[in-house]
This record gives structure tokens, sequence and C-alpha cells, in this order.
């Protein structure tokens, strides 16, 4: 009721700058059409990307599988030309096996493919397990990447030793 009476005192009407307003009752300075830039409003839903979406989804399976000393997770990164893989214990925040395709002692034959070395890679891996006494992985972290022929060649040579179905 209060309200009613507070409105009734002022007169409406159709004010160019603001729409329907007070503006004889209050003194509204008009602003040249000129200085009034109108954009629409456009809201845009973004999507991620599909690496974006591979991030996400690994991320939430570190959370999920933890490496132990004996049960390590084996994380491979696969970049456009090189291959990197690694036995991590994330209870005591270590890295038991680092092996890449670029490393010297793997790669030793320059005229060395990458697939060849990635193959090499997974050889080095089986005999770092076999030292460290470990018979099975936790979990095999692709972080997304596809299955290509460095990847593919990696996995065949660690299958043999039973880290993959075949």
């Amino acid at each position: 009721m209060a309200l009613r009476s507070f409105t009734a005192g002022f007169k409406f009407r159709t004010c160019e700058i603001f729409g329907t307003g007070l503006c004889n009752s209050i003194n509204v300075r008009r602003l040249k059409s000129t200085n009034l830039i109108m954009k629409p409003l456009m809201i845009e839903a973004k999507a991620n990307t599909r690496t974006e979406s591979a991030k996400i989804r690994n991320r939430r399976l570190r959370k999920k599988f933890n490496g132990t000393p004996t049960k390590p997770r084996l994380s491979v990164f696969c970049s456009d030309k090189q291959l990197y893989a690694m036995l991590v214990d994330d209870q005591n925040k270590k890295c038991l096996f680092y092996g890449s395709t670029l490393q010297k002692s793997i790669r030793k034959d320059p005229t060395c493919t990458t697939v060849e070395a990635a193959e090499r890679v997974g050889e080095e891996l089986v005999k770092t397990c076999i030292d460290l006494n470990i018979n099975e992985i936790c979990c095999y972290d692709r972080n997304g990447f596809a299955r290509g022929e460095r990847m593919q060649a990696f996995e065949i040579a660690i299958s043999h030793h039973g880290f993959l179905p075949q």
C-alpha cells in the first residue's frame, strides 16, 4: 500500500534512453544517440576441445588410481614426434622409470626411427620392472592420446611381459 502511494506522485512515460522511466519527475540528461553504441547480447556456449576433455578425464582417473612401489602407474605421453614413458609411485611421489625415444642409450643408432625407439623404450621398461620385482602395473595411463604407430610399438613390447592384455 505504501508503494502505491509512493509511485502515485510520479508520472511515467516512455524515455528514449531507458525505455519506460521517470523522465518528467527526475532530471535526466539525454545523451546523443551517436555516443550510445548498442551491441547485441550474445551468449556463447563453449564446449571443451578434444584435448581439454582428455586432460579432464585423465585428471579424474589419476584421483582413482594411485601407484604403489609394487604396483606403479604407467604413464605414457606421446608428442608429435616422440614418446615418453614413466613408471610412477604416487604414494612416495617417485618416478621408478623414465624412458623416451630421445635418450641416446635407447636410440643407439642415429638412423633409428621413432617407432623402433618406442619399442626399445618398452623393452627397457620391462628390464627395469624385472630388476625392481614389479609383476603388474596399477593402471596404464595414455593421457588421452590415440594409439598411433609409436604407441602400438611400445604396447606390443610391454604386453609380452604381461602388463597389457594381448
